[in-house]
């Protein structure tokens, strides 16, 4: 068990959460969720011990499996070795055997320490430790020929793969995940579920992915009205749940302000007359109220809202025997398609197998080897890559970009677009070099938004955003009356969105299946297994 007892953080002037009592359980799985800024990996940082909180204290198993993110600490270690580090005893234990092991003379000593380090191995189950943890690293799409390379020979996304193997190493009796599926493919998210399923300890993550959250949860933990309000059920459910809450709560405070206002009426009208003892008792009873303080909710959901200027003519885009290789690698066998107005295109695959390649080939960012790319009749595509470094012109504020890309649009109006995708206030004239991962988007979207494409193509649109964002952009996609092209691995916004899908796959020709995403899986039950 995890327990928190009466925990409050603060950041400066703003309060993240206060006072907070709240137990987590063996052999439950909790999504901790809220907005982002709103506290969630500080939290988690308490829960690990990495981070002090003002006051509280924290109870916490001594076998703790958490998800580093410093990609770049192991670089010289091997990729099974990093995997093993995840069970400090069993990997202290090997590595002082290995040290004794390699003195010329061994003493009567070393060989007692010997004989306790095998009993501490074999307890840790260290004799079969590598196979266990290559386990791990082919579930999560680590060839075996990398298992004995150093970390620097991996990407990026294939070392945070290997650092969340590691937290998953050694049967941890809880486990404490920041964003586990960043970086995964669909094969891999679903092989995740899987393994947590079957884990029977203590389970906290924090994910933007809805279907994630609905597939492995067995509660809710929401960070709000600084506090931890714990839901029974998955995402879903919460969201239901915290509806009929935040109602209450908000009931709760009304009557509390109309407390308030009737005691500094009574106070106003009788403060120099003859009723001075009850004048003094309205006066301690606001002071109790306002030491209460009234707590509102951190919830915040942008509105998002494609609207299309001008339609674009019946066939909005030819692809003709199109294909990409890199060196003597075939990325793109030749591929070719018909897409009509108002189609929305989920373009899915493992990480690596080319769907950045296929829409930057789309929109002309990149040449094909062979083959065209047709766009039918005032056909004006609205384009959000997946990496978005430089598209933002830094020393300007996030109303100055908007203002610099639009002459024709009121200062109103650009405030508008801005509020809706939660840059409101002080917010609006942020300076464009300090937004975050999440603000970029955002801004991005908003600038989608006032150009009124009517075909969008947006690879891997839900990085950096929250639950609440993401679950925005899909209705937004869903009421959109132009043509969308989308990459992602949110198998809920795909299910909710997609009336076709393109499926890469290493070695094979695109498929390409009209229809949603539940009819694909039923068509192909050999994929089932990988995208589902």
């Amino acid at each position: 068990m995890i327990s928190v007892q009466n925990v409050s953080k603060a950041f400066g002037p703003k309060r993240l959460f206060e006072d907070v009592n709240v137990a987590f359980s063996p052999g439950r799985r909790y999504g901790l969720t809220g907005p982002n800024g709103a506290g969630k990996t500080t939290f988690m940082k308490i829960l690990a011990g990495e981070d002090e909180p003002d006051v509280g204290t924290v109870l916490r198993p001594k076998r703790l499996g958490t998800l580093s993110q410093d990609q770049f600490r192991y670089e010289d270690d091997r990729v099974i070795d990093v995997v093993l580090m995840g069970n400090g005893v069993l990997w202290g234990a090997m590595q002082e055997k290995d040290r004794l092991l390699a003195k010329r003379e061994i003493s009567e000593e070393d060989g007692h320490r010997l004989g306790e380090l095998e009993g501490i191995i074999a307890e840790e189950e260290g004799y079969t430790a590598e196979a266990t943890a290559a386990e791990l690293l082919d579930g999560l799409g680590i060839a075996q020929e990398a298992h004995e390379q150093p970390m620097r020979a991996l990407a990026g996304g294939y070392k945070l793969r290997v650092l969340l193997a590691q937290a998953l190493f050694g049967n941890p009796q809880a486990l404490l995940l920041d964003e586990p599926t960043n970086h995964l493919d669909i094969d891999s998210i679903r092989w995740l579920e899987r393994f947590l399923h079957e884990y029977d300890g203590v389970l906290i993550t924090i994910s933007h992915d809805r279907h994630f959250l609905n597939s492995i949860c067995t509660h809710i933990a929401d960070i709000d009205y600084e506090s931890i309000i714990t839901y029974p059920g998955a995402y879903d459910d919460m969201v239901r749940q915290k509806g009929q809450v935040r109602s209450r709560v908000e009931s709760e405070n009304a009557e509390k302000r109309k407390k308030v206002a009737q005691l500094q009426d009574f106070v106003a009208r009788f403060h120099a007359g003859t009723r001075a003892s009850q004048v003094q008792s309205r006066i301690r009873a606001m002071e109790k109220l306002k030491l209460e303080d009234l707590k509102r909710s951190n919830i915040a959901a942008p509105f998002i809202k494609f609207e299309v200027a001008k339609p674009s003519g019946k066939q909005t885009l030819t692809v003709e025997d199109i294909a990409k290789n890199y060196g003597r690698r075939e990325i793109i066998r030749p591929f070719s398609a018909l897409v009509t107005r108002g189609e929305k295109v989920a373009i899915i695959g493992k990480n690596g197998v080319g769907k950045s390649t296929l829409v930057k080939m789309l929109v002309g960012e990149l040449a094909p080897d062979q083959g065209g790319v047709k766009w039918g009749h005032q056909a004006s595509p609205g384009y959000l890559p997946q990496d978005q470094a430089g598209l933002i012109r830094p020393g300007t504020t996030a109303f100055g970009w908007l203002r610099e890309l639009e002459d024709k649009l009121s200062n109103e109006e650009i405030s508008g677009l801005l509020g809706r995708m939660l840059f409101s206030g002080e917010e609006r004239m942020k300076p464009t070099a300090t937004l975050s991962g999440g603000e970029t988007v955002r801004l991005l979207l908003s600038n989608l938004m006032r150009t009124k494409d009517n075909v969008l193509v947006l690879d891997e649109p839900t990085n950096h955003l929250d639950l609440q964002a993401i679950a925005s952009l899909s209705e937004g996609l869903g009421r959109y009356e132009g043509t969308a092209f989308i990459v992602t691995h949110d198998q809920q916004l795909i299910g909710e969105v997609a009336t076709r899908i393109w499926a890469l796959r290493e070695e094979e020709p695109i498929l390409d299946f009209n229809g949603d995403f539940d009819e694909f899986v039923e068509k192909h039950p050999d994929l089932a297994a990988h995208h589902r």
